[in-house]
């Protein structure tokens, strides 16, 4: 209830969503363990957390990222929006006054961005697709709207523009919502990313993050890819890219 409306909270978790709300969240079939589900995801994220809050550089959950879901509501496959939430609980820390919310998740955290959007001590930037869902765009903090079928080059370009430019800023906290939804197999996508150039951006993050010197807490966020297989690998070489990063700090 840091970031969600009390009467949405309990409604939810006494299963009284009606069917209108239900559908625009869109998950399906609906079943009771969806309350469970829900709350294990926001759990582990704010676990990792925890984690950065006690001092690691780096903190993930595999799950999570869920920037569809609004103050009184969900939608878009997220209920809660453990962004908000993990970033609520952390401004509760002296430690903590600014943070920067980084969503290259293909489709816009729209959820997030309507949260915050009174709250200057949370900064949320979105790269995503012009012309993917949600088709009524929220105003991030900083928009980055890529055309449809934007490839490796023109991403990873104006990403790097990106990058560059916040590291002006100073942040107590960095969130990424890391979503892989970007590549070109993803059924729910509108861009044309390759397994390497998710990669390269991968890359990009980790240097970055490095020259900030600030702590990460990663969320995973959607893909849609079919086969899988192709999500499932990229959210793979996503974690281990970042282990690797965290090894390397932590030797």
């Amino acid at each position: 209830m840091l970031a969600h409306d009390e009467t949405y909270v309990q409604r939810f978790l006494n299963h009284d969503l009606s069917k209108s709300e239900i559908k625009r969240i869109g998950l399906s079939p609906w079943k009771k363990e969806m309350v469970e589900r829900t709350l294990r995801l926001t759990g582990g994220s704010l676990e990792a957390l925890n984690s950065v809050l006690s001092g690691d550089l780096f903190a993930a959950n595999l799950g999570g990222g869920t920037h569809h879901a609004f103050r009184g509501e969900g939608s878009g496959y997220c209920i809660f929006n453990d962004l908000a939430i993990c970033a609520q609980a952390a401004l509760r820390r002296d430690t903590i006054s600014r943070i920067l919310i980084l969503d290259l998740d293909v489709h816009q955290g729209d959820g997030t961005a309507e949260i915050f959007k009174d709250d200057q001590r949370v900064f949320t930037v979105s790269l995503h697709g012009k012309r993917n869902f949600p088709f009524r765009k929220a105003k991030s903090d900083w928009d980055v709207e890529f055309e449809r079928d934007a490839g490796d080059d023109d991403y990873i370009a104006t990403l790097e523009g990106v990058l560059n430019q916040l590291r002006g800023e100073r942040f107590d906290l960095i969130f990424f919502q890391a979503g892989v939804d970007a590549l070109a197999t993803d059924h729910l996508g509108t861009l044309q990313l390759s397994r390497s150039g998710m990669k390269i951006r991968n890359q990009k993050v980790i240097q970055w993050r490095r020259a900030m010197g600030c702590p990460m807490l990663i969320f995973m966020g959607g893909g849609y890819s079919r086969p899988i297989e192709h999500t499932v690998d990229a959210f793979c070489d996503l974690f281990m890219d970042f282990a690797g990063e965290f090894r390397d700090h932590t030797h």
